[in-house]
């Protein structure tokens, strides 16, 4: 019988990440290139950002799924603010028309796809890169746009 190779033991030899470690107060979110400090306190009515540090409306006894789940929705709604500011400047750079921006959450794509209606679909998950990472993808996507084909105004004075 053929031995294993040590790269798939390595593999194979893994733990899985403890979700309960990852999201609880005092975990870290990784938020545009940086990292933010979960904070939990059911005294808020919505998550707010306040020195390095993501506030959760959550109580202190919140599950982990609960915490990953508010800190994931406000990750994603984030996202969607941060890129389309990000494409809307980047339309304009470019002269282009302004497209539809939505996010993707497949789990093997890359960052940026074009849709069928002209849009671009985002990862959520571009939120955790730098802003100049965020800012090369939306250039690069917005640049591969196709320009929108120029017609004739049979009233114009020429």
């Amino acid at each position: 019988m053929k031995a294993k190779s040590p790269q798939l033991k390595l593999r194979l030899d893994a733990e899985t990440p403890d979700s309960a470690a990852r999201w609880q107060d005092g975990a870290p979110l990784a938020h545009l290139g940086g990292s933010l400090t979960l904070r939990l306190g059911a005294h808020r009515k919505e998550a707010v950002i306040e020195n390095n540090t993501l506030h959760l409306p959550l109580p202190p006894a919140a599950s982990p799924r609960q915490v990953q789940d508010a800190a994931e929705s406000w990750l994603r709604t984030r996202a969607l603010r941060v890129i389309s500011a990000q494409v809307v400047m980047e339309a304009r750079r470019f002269g282009r028309a302004v497209p539809k921006v939505s996010l993707s959450f497949a789990s093997r794509a890359g960052w940026v796809r074009p849709d069928d209606n002209g849009g671009l679909r985002f990862h959520w998950r571009l939120v955790e890169q730098s802003p100049d990472v965020i800012a090369q993808v939306v250039a690069r996507a917005v640049a591969d746009l196709p320009l929108p084909a120029e017609t004739l105004d049979l009233f114009a004075l020429a």
